[in-house]
């Protein structure tokens, strides 16, 4: 194989020292692409089930997709993938940025890690030749200094991925951190690269990725640019934040830990919107080659605040989690609680419902000022949120608790506090509410990855791609459902970023850039199955590790059990079970044990699912 894909991949292992090339099957490239594709499909084959998440039997990967390092719009993207100590199952994350390219760059398509070091080291990749070195002296040091070190020792071309302190004590809800604020930030996996004291790895390199008919995809590319969908304009004005003051006005924002009424609760949204965060950004940031650079680096913080001028401008997600989920108006404080969690490497959407759930936590006495270290942790307090932040990251007094998710915290603190943490298999719920979005409600319950507004469905696609259903309905949807994700998992598996996917003017265009770029000859027909393949098998993962999404809870905040008695989703309750059941009858998956059909596993090629299941 030499078109798309380097056609390497490393194996290290850490125990040994030891580094192994392997060469890529070009058919397991062609069924399950890259990225947590090709993830799965190794995990699966060599984990054992029941091994322990932070044991160095768990096999933590980095891998690329044959689209990442091409001049595809938005060919950014890497997956970070592992067993989960957050969940338990699946654990996969996603990040742009530069260094996905660079690995490309130095000759792999990705890194797989087994066993545990036992020192600190980093894995140094150059022009295809790697080695292992210590990191005793980079342990203990923040995401932004690891960077700068390793860039200064190893030239200003090198791209690292690392883990900040939060991941070496093992949080369960850290992330891997690149370019200073690009995090694969969901399951936990920062903990896991923490568990083989694996600090980062390095990239530098010059190599091309070959494209099987180079002027071909540049056709693409040019004529993908001059037709994108308006929704493009969005992400190149104003990126994500741009969604903070609708997304409050209309209820998609979680309010008082999911337990507001929208704005009724929280009526200062608009200080926290993008005409308030505009003036302190100091210049756009776009990831590798992106035509969108829907990113902004801020500007110095001189007030209350002292966040330095590197940091990331906070996206959605973060300004909602620290924003109207805490009943936090003040916009600095939530620059400066993202700035924490990007230097220690912390997911910023666990993070804020973890403060959230503290803050419920004490208005109601189950946490008192013993407990919270002096902090007087009530609604809107944005001093205590920023220093429990700071805490959490830290791993210090309650912060030690928070540091591993809501799940966690919530069992070890007791007195009722299971009620208010906002969670789906053990992964807090992001900022985007299925009473408004009825899609999230099987997104967040079904996926491999609990509670993730990044694994598709029915929202956001280029035009023509689903078949048409009523949105205003429970009932008729679960084809569009299977079909969105599906291409969801193509997209983040090809090493393409989900907006530009949104942008295209056809779904059609990935299967014209993976064509043009690997020489297949591929329909889109033959991507959606792909698709279902990966999805199907993360979710078979699950399974085998016993668990059954069926048998998860949805929290009664989420799917309006009772309903709001005021604001935009007034009296909404989602008809969980119709969704629910719909969605399992067209995967074929059984209604009560949540297992494929032996039938639906054979078409898509999963005959060793058949028998690890007994399906």
């Amino acid at each position: 194989m030499n078109v798309g894909y380097t056609g390497k991949v490393l194996h290290v292992d850490l125990t040994t020292g030891s580094l192994k090339d392997e060469v890529l099957n070009e058919d397991l490239c062609r069924d399950y692409l890259g990225g947590y594709g090709l993830g799965v499909r190794h995990l699966f084959s060599k984990l054992e089930p029941g091994v322990d998440a932070l044991g160095p039997d768990n096999i933590l990967g980095f891998m690329t997709g044959p689209l990442t390092g091409t001049p595809a719009p938005t060919g950014a993207r890497y997956t970070v993938f592992a067993k989960s100590p957050l969940t338990g199952g699946w654990g996969d994350a996603n990040s742009g940025g530069s260094f996905g390219p660079h690995l490309k760059f130095a000759g792999y398509d990705g890194v797989m890690f087994t066993g545990r070091s036992k020192e600190p080291v980093y894995l140094w990749i150059k022009d295809g030749r790697a080695e292992l070195r210590p990191a005793t002296r980079l342990w203990g040091k923040d995401s932004f200094d690891t960077d700068d070190v390793l860039k200064s020792e190893l030239g200003a071309d090198v791209e690292v991925a690392c883990i900040g302190p939060s991941g070496e004590q093992q949080s369960l809800i850290a992330a891997v951190m690149n370019n200073k604020g690009r995090a694969a930030g969901r399951s936990g996996l920062g903990a896991v690269m923490g568990s083989k004291r694996l600090k980062a790895i390095a990239v530098a390199g010059n190599a091309d990725v070959p494209l099987a008919d180079k002027d071909r995809f540049n056709e693409v590319r040019r004529d993908c640019l001059a037709h994108l969908t308006p929704i493009s304009q969005f992400f190149k004005g104003t990126g994500t934040p741009g969604t903070t003051l609708p997304s409050a006005q209309n209820g998609d924002s979680p309010v008082k830990n999911w337990g507001g009424a929208g704005v009724t609760d929280f009526p200062n949204a608009k200080a926290l919107g993008v005409d308030a965060l505009t003036p302190l950004i100091a210049r756009r940031y776009g990831c590798w080659h992106c035509p969108l650079a829907c990113g902004g680096i801020m500007k110095e913080g001189k007030g209350e605040y002292d966040y330095g001028k590197e940091s990331h401008r906070p996206e959605y997600e973060t300004l909602a989690m620290f924003g109207s989920n805490c009943l936090n108006s003040n916009l600095e404080s939530i620059i400066k609680a993202n700035d924490i969690c990007n230097r220690y490497g912390v997911d910023t959407i666990s993070a804020g419902a973890a403060i959230a759930f503290a803050i419920e936590c004490y208005e109601n006495g189950i946490l008192n000022k013993a407990d919270t270290g002096g902090l007087d942790l009530t609604w809107g307090n944005y001093k205590a949120i920023v220093a429990m932040t700071d805490r959490l990251c830290r791993r210090e007094g309650l912060g030690a608790l928070l540091a591993d998710g809501v799940r966690k915290a919530a069992a070890k603190i007791g007195k009722g506090a299971e009620q208010f943490a906002t969670h789906i298999g053990g992964q807090e719920v992001p900022a985007h509410d299925p009473k408004l979005g009825a899609h999230y409600s099987v997104t967040y319950m079904l996926d491999a990855t609990p509670a993730r507004h990044t694994q598709g469905g029915e929202g956001l696609n280029p035009p023509g791609t689903l078949p048409a259903f009523n949105p205003k309905s429970y009932s008729g949807r679960a084809q569009a459902h299977r079909i969105g994700s599906n291409m969801l998992h193509v997209v983040n598996c090809v090493g393409m970023c989900e907006f530009m996917y949104y942008s295209l003017p056809s779904a059609n265009v990935v299967t014209e850039f993976l064509n043009a770029a690997t020489g297949w000859n591929l329909t889109t027909e033959d991507l959606v199955k792909a698709g279902e393949r990966i999805g199907t098998l993360r979710h078979a993962f699950n399974l085998r590790e016993g668990l059954n999404p069926l048998k998860e809870r949805m929290p009664g905040r989420i799917s309006g059990r009772p309903p709001l008695q005021a604001g935009p989703l007034k009296g909404v309750t989602i008809d969980t079970d119709t969704l629910v059941n719909e969605y399992l009858k067209v995967m074929e998956w059984d209604p009560v044990t949540a297992k494929p059909s032996a039938q639906r596993l054979r078409e898509l090629d999963l005959e060793d699912v058949v028998r690890a299941l007994g399906s």
